[in-house]
């Protein structure tokens, strides 16, 4: 990272993390803070450790924390049973002349002593009975999906079938097997074995469709990318945003066919580390547009311009294709159109980050150590982590009411007024002062407070959420807003 610093990059896109850590001994936050300073803005991916909760990488305030969600774009394979019931899932194996006759269908799980042969885990499919047969095999168990379809070849299968455990639920990877085979949601899977339990001889076959447009669920957030709240500092709301990361066509180093003269080289790949460096495009392209905005001011446009809704304009769903939790899209997906005009942008302002560091009780040996300077916290009105002028909103509130200031920057029309809107979270009362906002130049900045407490009929607990917006007849800035109700703390 400061290699890339002393080259003069604008923008950092790091596709690499590790568990959550303080950020004085994390040295990607290190990294990430000198850059900063210089004016590059740092995007990182946020993990693959989803969904489950509290597993983020890369929660510093000054990066840009970036979950995957998937595409309106599938690779479309079907599964056919012998009962005719058909199922649809994806695959990036789509030969040309291939015989999709019916096969018997195979699970290595019935009568099998190792458990890693329901994973078709190398070295575990040793049943001589595979061979001719599509082979129906779970997903994870720590072997890969394409070392999967390997070992099912290698024992003579003809083709696999992939279906998701429990907690994956409807997310579906397409990619490039070695054999005829796809993936396919859970619940698909467990039709799949309700129809082996009703016959002595099930069999299917699989077909490829090619690539289908139109998902109307698009953007659906990945099972696999990790969750908020934050370990490292829980008064930031993180991730910050998601983007396109299931089933991204890009370059690769090498031919997934093992063609060695050819360099037409591409793959089909998943993660948050493909989401991420979307968002580094879309930032390169707000840098370009903009070439004043500090990496705080992009952050905050591409946050405060997202979408919170789907193709289908309703809420943007999780993996189980239930409405996602603020703690799993942070702002929204990203719309890089709405970012390059976003009308008000909360600018944070670079020697903010030391009172908040103080803030979070780190020592004058910790802060030192991120800073790269010595430092003195005795000597620092440090603030809380709610209180950084961030475009976003994560508190724990108790009984007494808390108030935070934020101060927001005309980049939009000079002569303008924005009106607040509030969703306030259940339970939650959300009060904004001035409710308008009055901007006269260009840049000019304002400061508006807002004040929460509980609303002493509540019957809410654990996390809520909701938003604030600022509006106009051009511009609408949303700023979401999560509340861990402490209700250990409250006496009405």
């Amino acid at each position: 990272m400061d290699a890339a610093i002393d080259d003069g990059v604008d923008i950092l896109s790091l596709s690499l993390g590790g568990r959550s850590k303080p950020f004085y001994n994390d040295p990607i936050a290190l990294g990430a803070y000198s850059a900063t300073q210089r004016g590059i803005l740092v995007s990182c991916a946020a993990g693959n450790s989803g969904p489950y909760d509290s597993t983020l990488s890369n929660e510093a305030p000054w990066i840009l924390t970036v979950g995957a969600s998937t595409l309106d774009r599938k690779m479309k394979a079907t599964v056919k049973l012998g009962n005719k019931k058909q199922l649809e899932g994806e695959s990036a194996f789509h030969p040309k002349g291939h015989n999709s006759t019916f096969f018997p269908l195979f699970n290595p799980a019935l009568n099998a002593a190792d458990l890693d042969s329901r994973y078709c885990g190398t070295g575990t499919l040793n049943d001589p009975d595979i061979k001719g047969k599509i082979v129906l095999c779970m997903a994870d168990g720590g072997y890969s999906r394409i070392g999967k379809g390997q070992a099912v070849k290698d024992a003579g299968g003809v083709g696999m079938i992939i279906y998701n455990g429990p907690d994956r639920g409807f997310t579906k990877f397409a990619e490039a097997h070695v054999l005829p085979a796809l993936f396919i949601t859970h619940q698909d899977g467990m039709n799949i074995l309700a129809y082996m339990n009703s016959t002595s001889k099930p069999i299917v076959r699989i077909s490829f469709q090619g690539t289908i447009i139109g998902d109307k669920d698009a953007p659906v957030v990945a099972s696999f990318s990790s969750r908020g709240p934050s370990l490292a500092s829980p008064g930031i709301l993180k991730p910050d945003i998601i983007g396109p990361g299931v089933n991204i066509l890009a370059a690769w180093p090498t031919s997934v066919e093992k063609k060695k003269n050819t360099k037409s080289t591409f793959n089909i790949i998943s993660g948050t580390s493909m989401s991420c460096p979307h968002l580094s495009g879309v930032a390169a392209l707000l840098k370009s547009a903009h070439p004043t905005w500090s990496p705080a001011a992009i952050k905050s446009a591409i946050m405060t311009t997202a979408n919170t809704v789907n193709l289908a304009n309703n809420p943007i769903l999780d993996q189980r294709l239930l409405p996602a939790s603020i703690f799993a899209i942070g702002a929204g997906h990203v719309n890089p159109s709405r970012a390059n005009d976003p009308g008000l942008i909360y600018d944070t302002q670079f020697e903010d980050y030391l009172p908040y560091l103080c803030g979070l009780n780190y020592t004058n040996a910790q802060v030192r150590d991120l800073l790269q300077r010595r430092v003195d916290c005795r000597n620092v009105k440090s603030i809380s982590e709610a209180q950084l002028n961030y475009p976003s909103f994560s508190i724990k509130l108790g009984k007494s009411a808390q108030t935070y200031t934020r101060t927001v920057t005309n980049v939009g029309v000079a002569n303008s007024s924005y009106s607040v809107e509030i969703g306030a979270p259940p339970g939650v009362s959300v009060i904004v002062k001035p409710s308008t906002l009055n901007f006269s130049k260009l840049n000019q900045k304002l400061e508006y407070q807002v004040t929460f407490s509980i609303r002493a009929n509540s019957s809410n607990s654990g996390a809520v959420q909701g938003f604030l917006k600022w509006t106009n007849n051009r511009h609408s800035v949303r700023s979401p807003i999560s509340v861990v109700l402490d209700t250990a703390r409250l006496n009405f």
